[in-house]
């Protein structure tokens, strides 16, 4: 297991620049205004040949903050992190100096008993390089001038980690079965991260009647009967007519990246007011980019009538997007629990569905039999004629059909009928399909 290292210090002193520099990655968002990182936000972190896991946390601030407001909510989090890690990164803003901010937050993690490195950021020139030695006033040992934007200084912080972490052990076997990424989306303050902190067993995102709360997708890992999942807690979309420049704009990115990165997208959805037009509005992203599909109707507990709802709810997905034919659909209350359980069994049959293949025979026993029953339709006095079909490859389904004409001639309609077949002989309900209709002749005629 790789030991941890959390990044701490009060608001915008570079903590999340520092992350991704870490991290290889803009795996952060990053902004000028303060107060930009408010979950704990992981990844795996590399500095020459030492690797760890790095951790962003929310700036810590205002001390003296009402214990009902936002502050103490961030202020937990951060403090939660610092107590799972193996090392703390403090930073500090070689610019500005020390600020009485700087020296509470050196208390903390002074009463934590951790290792610490400090570090004296933003130091891009040899001036404000000399200037940073006031972090010693810290107490806690020689700080560190580096740059995290320019990556100046980094070679100190690698002779530093090393002394303290040392050498890690080799990469995992590459055998490993990769984890299940599962990104759950909706709109603002449907309960997401209450969903992922019940998932989790514990409070790893932030909550709150807030909206808006989480603005980087956050990941965090899951193990349950033998099966490694990935839950991504994301940002809440709204219409994009509404989103608003700047930190929002980069908040809706950091949720479409997260969605194309997912093997399952989880939509939560208020079952007090169903499926939405900005619901169906990420259920068509999540068909664009092929990603097995799971809906969680939250709340559940407020509904009056639970079987008519449920009903009505099936029926507007599969009437507006027949792609999702049978797509399971979870009720739950993220916030008593009532249901959870029976959400990640969906997930794992959902992903299940994504991954599978059909066998090359079965699949043109069934053609054979969907030909026989509705023969394609006349095109240009011709009638179209498919040959052969094969699964050209998973995660999603995709099968490639075989035909006397070319595929742009093939209509609509048929495809859909041959999609639902398919849906219900090989157990594929809910899950994106594509098919790819080639002309030419059957490639494997002579075998």
């Amino acid at each position: 297991m790789l030991p941890s290292v959390a990044i701490v210090g009060r608001p915008n002193v570079g903590k999340s620049t520092l992350f991704n520099r870490l991290a290889g990655a803009r795996r952060a968002l990053v902004d000028d205004q303060p107060g930009v990182t408010r979950d704990r936000i992981e990844a795996e972190g590399r500095l020459g040949e030492l690797r760890f896991r790095v951790v962003d946390t929310a700036g810590i601030d205002n001390p003296a903050a009402d214990a009902s407001g936002l502050q103490p909510r961030l202020r937990r989090l951060t403090m939660d992190a610092l107590a799972d890690a193996d090392l703390a990164l403090l930073v500090v803003d070689a610019r500005s100096g020390v600020t009485p901010a700087d020296a509470e937050v050196a208390a903390l993690v002074r009463r934590s008993g951790k290792p610490v490195l400090v570090l004296a950021n933003k130091a891009d020139d040899d001036r404000v390089a000399a200037a940073a030695g006031e972090a010693w006033t810290l107490g806690l040992g020689a700080p560190i001038a580096v740059s995290a934007e320019h990556g100046l200084g980094m070679p100190d912080l690698l002779e530093a980690l090393r002394a303290i972490l040392g050498l890690q052990p080799p990469p995992r076997d590459a055998e490993e079965t990769p984890p299940i990424r599962v990104a759950v989306v909706g709109r603002p303050n449907v309960g997401k991260s209450t969903l992922v902190n019940r998932l989790l067993g514990r409070e790893r995102m932030l909550t709150g009647p807030e909206p808006g709360l989480t603005r980087d997708a956050v990941a965090s890992p899951l193990s349950w009967q033998g099966h490694r999942l990935e839950l991504v807690d994301t940002a809440g979309l709204r219409r994009k007519a509404r989103v608003e420049a700047g930190l929002e704009r980069m908040s809706t990115a950091a949720t479409l990246r997260a969605v194309r990165a997912a093997h399952v997208v989880v939509l939560l959805i208020d079952a007090t007011s169903p499926l939405e037009q900005q619901d169906l509005a990420i259920l068509r992203q999540a068909i664009e980019e092929g990603r097995a599909v799971v809906i969680a109707a939250n709340k559940w507990d407020l509904v009056e009538e639970p079987a008519t709802t449920l009903a009505q709810l099936r029926e507007r997905i599969e009437g507006r997007l027949w792609q999702l034919k049978g797509v399971p659909c979870v009720a739950l209350s993220a916030q008593t629990g009532r249901h959870v359980e029976r959400l990640l069994p969906a997930i794992i049959e959902a992903h299940r569905r994504w991954s599978s293949r059909v066998p090359t025979a079965a699949l043109n026993r069934w053609l054979r039999e969907a030909l026989e029953r509705n023969p394609p339709p006349m095109v240009q006095g011709r009638r179209l004629k498919l040959r052969y079909a094969t699964q050209a490859r998973t995660r999603p389904p995709t099968f490639a059909l075989f035909a006397n004409k070319p595929g742009e001639r093939m209509p609509e309609t048929y495809l859909r009928y041959l999609d639902a077949g398919l849906r219900k002989s090989f157990d594929l309900a809910g899950v994106p399909l594509r098919l790819l209709v080639r002309h030419g002749d059957n490639p494997y005629a002579e075998n």
